[in-house]
């Protein structure tokens, strides 16, 4: 039996990267996932496929954060498949090109904030209503909002956001045996990660880090099913740095 055995859980942003890590990863503890995708629904019937032959299940349902109603519509139909829910991992995120703040233009921050923060704050507001007593709500954040770098100020505005929903709700939901935690991962080898770095950038990471080399989706996974598990029960209100020691 899997630690999970019997709990509903939602994964937003699930088809690739550290999200399909987390997918595969809840469900092998034995949750029933949902998580969504906002485009390339062949990626996420992949990734429902590898989750099956695993002896798991999970469902894909699109869901394109840039439109405000998505979150709330997304959290609707993930109950009606669940039948309850558990486990919120809030982890998608708008895929950007690093822009200096002189150069972003109003649309693009609105997108950004909308995707990353608003998504969040509504599928939080959700789970703060439906939610079962004793659930685990984890937000999925970034070392940028530590360690600022130029080009990634919606971004890490955008995740900073997350960390501070997330904070404030540890405090409301604890006296339902809620807890909520966020985790930031560091240089992870990702879509995301490599269309806002250079090669040359990205090559000088493991020098950078303790543990000599990129993070892959599945150390961040195994970070977040620990948050989503029983051992977890006594952490609320925490920010883990799932960084290989980069700080």
């Amino acid at each position: 039996m899997g630690v999970l055995d019997g709990k509903a859980a939602v994964v937003t942003g699930g088809s690739r990267g550290i999200g399909r890590g987390i997918v595969e990863r809840l469900a092998r503890d034995g949750a029933h996932v949902v998580f969504s995708y906002a485009a390339r629904a062949e990626r996420a019937a992949d990734v429902e496929r590898a989750v099956a032959r695993a002896g798991g299940r999970a469902h894909a349902v699109a869901a394109d954060f840039t439109d405000p109603a998505a979150a709330d519509w997304l959290m609707e139909r993930a109950e009606e498949l669940l039948g309850g829910l558990d486990v919120l991992v809030n982890n998608a995120a708008l895929t950007f090109t690093p822009t200096r703040l002189a150069d972003t233009d109003e649309k693009q921050y609105d997108e950004v904030m909308g995707a990353n923060a608003k998504a969040a704050f509504l599928t939080l507001r959700y789970a703060a209503r439906h939610m079962r007593d004793g659930g685990r709500i984890i937000g999925i954040s970034s070392l940028n909002t530590t360690r600022p770098a130029p080009g990634v100020g919606t971004y890490a505005a955008s995740k900073g956001a997350l960390e501070q929903l997330c904070a404030v709700a540890a405090l409301e939901l604890a006296g339902r045996g809620i807890t909520v935690n966020v985790v930031s991962p560091g240089a992870t080898d990702t879509d995301l990660l490599r269309s806002a770095n250079t090669p040359e950038a990205l090559a000088r990471v493991p020098a950078l880090t303790p543990l000599g080399r990129l993070g892959e989706p599945a150390d961040v996974a195994d970070v977040v099913a620990f948050l989503a598990g029983p051992d977890a029960r006594w952490l609320t209100g925490q920010n883990l740095h799932a960084t290989g020691g980069l700080a």
